[in-house]
């Protein structure tokens, strides 16, 4: 197989919460006008990827996997995770505030959901003024303490509030009480897994004058009480892999292109580019794309060193 970058067409969600930004800012194909999510990269069953361009093109991600799975998730992965792409890319535009909520770690979720757990970082791509993002609590808690403001419907008061812009990235481990707040459009790397606990809606109504399901019981013993320190500092070298996230599950860098750049150097691990602002020129081989702000492209591992060329910024994501 003469391997070489994959895009894939967009899984495009519509939510009550969502808006046109996927459009109207990425040039997603959308239609509605509560466009909340466009997952760019999946293996959750029921929303497999498609390759939309070159000789794989019509195949989905499972199936490109399983055609040489150490060629294109690289040999440290396979060893780590197996033959699952262990990775989900979303974007995700919020029109209005989303639901407050908690995603369960590996055990839990493997006991309760027989899934991976779901540790994730955002990466705010526009933010209106005034956009807030809730990320964990503001000083240590306690079961008994959330409890009591969830009946008495004050949880937010123990939550952090982060006033956002573009450039701010957050890493939530699992356990991380969250919530995306109106006006933001995200960026989102995450594990394989669509396990999520909602604990809280604002008590809003559907159409039909319904409150949406909590899952108030299971969130317990997944909630991590502790204050943590969620947003991260990082560098903005220009031509260089600035390191925003580093953990088990992927790493995550911030390239400000503004000539040359090359990526992709190890055969370990598949890399993954998702374009923030410009567009460049991907170089593999004797052949060369072009890519522009909103696409993401699998570099399977066995495709050797890319060079990018250009005046962009791009998240690099791989597996250390």
């Amino acid at each position: 197989m003469n391997w070489y970058p994959l895009v894939f067409k967009p899984i495009i969600k519509e939510r009550i919460w969502g808006g046109t930004k996927l459009r109207d800012i990425l040039h997603k194909p959308i239609v509605s006008h509560v466009s909340g999510e466009s997952w760019e990269l999946s293996t959750v069953p029921g929303d497999v990827s498609v390759v939309a361009n070159g000789a794989l093109e019509g195949t989905d991600l499972n199936a490109v996997v399983a055609l040489n799975p150490e060629a294109v998730l690289g040999k440290k992965v396979v060893a780590q995770f197996g033959n699952q792409f262990p990775l989900l890319f979303k974007f995700l535009d919020a029109r209005e505030d989303l639901s407050i909520q908690v995603h369960p770690n590996d055990t839990l979720a493997k006991e309760r959901h027989n899934s991976f757990g779901k540790t994730e970082m955002w990466y705010v791509m526009q933010a209106d003024s005034g956009a807030q993002l809730i990320v964990g609590f503001k000083e240590d808690s306690s079961v008994e303490a959330y409890q009591t403001a969830l009946i008495q419907h004050q949880v937010v008061d123990l939550l952090e509030k982060h006033s956002v812009q573009k450039g701010d990235v957050f890493f939530l481990e699992t356990g991380t009480v969250h919530a995306i707040g109106a006006g933001t459009l995200i960026a989102e790397i995450q594990q394989t897994s669509d396990i999520t606990y909602r604990i809280y809606d604002f008590d809003r109504r559907d159409a039909q004058g319904n409150l949406r399901e909590l899952h108030t019981e299971l969130a317990l013993d997944a909630i991590n009480y502790q204050h943590t320190e969620s947003k991260k500092a990082y560098t903005k070298n220009k031509n260089e892999s600035n390191v925003m996230v580093e953990c088990p599950y992927f790493m995550t860098s911030f390239i400000p292109l503004t000539d040359t750049v090359r990526v992709h150097s190890s055969y370990d691990s598949f890399t993954v580019l998702m374009v923030m602002e410009g567009d460049c020129t991907l170089l593999y081989g004797d052949e060369k794309m072009s890519i522009t702000k909103g696409a993401t492209i699998l570099l399977p591992a066995a495709l050797g060193p890319v060079q990018l060329k250009g005046i962009a910024e791009l998240l690099e994501i791989t597996i250390s």
